[in-house]
């Protein structure tokens, strides 16, 4: 499965706005900032930030703002 890249292009983190890689196992897209990573299923990307894997623990994340 591939998301369509004018997709990817337009979709930013809701969390702090940063640029979204797609990783393909699992599914999801991650924060290149913050380290977010909303999951996609079938093939539509959640972007919650409560439905988000949040970084380990020793990663900074920054707000919202």
């Amino acid at each position: 499965m591939t998301l369509d890249p004018e997709l990817l292009e337009i979709l930013v983190c809701p969390n702090d706005r940063g640029e979204l890689d797609y990783v393909q196992e699992p599914d999801s897209l991650v924060c290149k900032s913050c380290g977010y990573r909303y999951p996609v299923r079938d093939d539509i990307p959640v972007m919650l930030i409560d439905e988000a894997e949040k970084p380990p623990a020793g990663r900074a994340s920054k707000k919202k703002r």
